[in-house]
């Protein structure tokens, strides 16, 4: 058959192109899930800190503790009460009560989710 009248590819062709393709994805995904992580563990530390500044702030301001976490979002300290990148949800946040009588106040704030961190840490104690 001349050159001219072929077209397309053959079978050999296209398996060698899908295992080079696969064996960059099989050392790809692995790279990318483990970013994607990191990511989302920075996005919780921030939000923790933003959350705990918050609290801190609004105790200086006031001389208590909020007694949730909407009042520091109704009182202006924070925008938004922050989604917990791990859980993907706003409801998860755990409230610390301080060591104090006013037993219903936020004094502290962790994170929710399930599992631990790269660092081998469970969440919960962030």
């Amino acid at each position: 058959m001349s050159s001219q009248g072929r077209k397309g590819f053959t079978l050999i062709e296209l398996l060698v192109v899908l295992a080079i393709m696969a064996t960059l994805l099989s050392i790809v995904a692995p790279r990318y899930m483990a970013s994607l992580n990191k990511a989302k563990e920075a996005a919780l530390r921030t939000n923790l800190r933003l959350m705990r500044e918050a609290i801190d702030k609004y105790k200086a301001d006031k001389q208590k503790y909020p007694d949730n976490l909407q009042q520091l979002v109704t009182e202006r300290y924070l925008a938004a009460v922050p989604l917990d990148p791990v859980s993907e949800r706003v409801d998860t946040w755990v409230v610390v009560y301080p060591p104090t009588p006013a037993a219903s106040a936020v004094y502290d704030v962790r994170s929710g989710a399930e599992g631990t961190g790269l660092s081998g840490r469970p969440y919960g104690e962030w």
